[in-house]
């Protein structure tokens, strides 16, 4: 039986805005399991930016529970949150976010500074990751050096550095052009099949969610369908 990574059940998330109540998530029951390629699509304002949260650690629930590797998080105060975040969970996001002032390689380093891992184990498994990602020789440049395919690169390999048990990757292929987005496609596809990482992708384009396994689609805040 395959173990759940993460886990939401009947998951709600309320904004009071003034006197009006919305809904952002409306009772979500969603399952991944080690070794999937999940993605969840669905039109602007369907839910996905804030399942992301709820799927990330990002956010607690209004109601209902999200076990992250059987524990429930939904109770868990913000430093508590993120300490499990840094362990567990690498993000990829769609701008990339990567610090201006750092070095490739100090960007993949910074997770590591955050869990205390020693100052060689960081730069030994900082350049393993930049020759994964096919960017070792790249590894003094700042992100203003590289292309957008590059910098959406090192920030893979920076998702990757605290060996976390799942990847979460929101548009990771937003801002790139569509040939540059197919690689980093492919690439998150042989993270998966070769070394069998857990991948959760957020997106609204119908092409790139093809490329997972599992397709959940959202709609006003609740999954309206899936399909494999």
């Amino acid at each position: 039986m395959k173990q759940a990574i993460i886990e939401l059940k009947n998951v709600w998330k309320t904004y009071e805005m003034g006197d009006v109540k919305v809904h952002a998530l409306r009772g979500i029951n969603l399952k991944v399991h080690k070794g999937e390629f999940v993605a969840i699509i669905g039109p602007s304002g369907s839910g996905k930016s804030t399942a992301m949260n709820q799927i990330g650690c990002l956010d607690i629930p209004t109601k209902g529970s999200v076990f992250l590797s059987k524990k429930n998080i939904s109770t868990l105060d913000e430093s508590d949150l993120a300490q499990i975040r840094g362990k567990k969970i690498g993000f990829i996001f769609q701008k990339f976010n990567l610090i201006n002032t750092l070095t490739a390689k100090e960007n993949i380093m910074l997770p590591m500074i955050f869990q205390d891992v020693p100052e060689d184990k960081r730069n030994k498994k900082a350049e393993a990751l930049l020759k994964l990602v096919d960017l070792e020789e790249r590894m003094d440049h700042r992100p203003n050096e590289l292309s957008g395919g590059q910098q959406q690169r090192v920030a893979i390999a920076r998702s990757l550095a605290n060996d976390p048990e799942m990847i979460l990757a929101d548009e990771p292929t937003g801002n790139l052009d569509s040939k540059t987005g197919s690689s980093v496609l492919e690439f998150l596809k042989k993270l998966h099949k070769e070394k069998g990482t857990t991948i959760v992708m957020v997106t609204h384009d119908k092409h790139v969610a093809k490329q997972a396994d599992r397709i959940e689609t959202l709609k006003d805040g609740k999954i309206v369908g899936a399909k494999t």
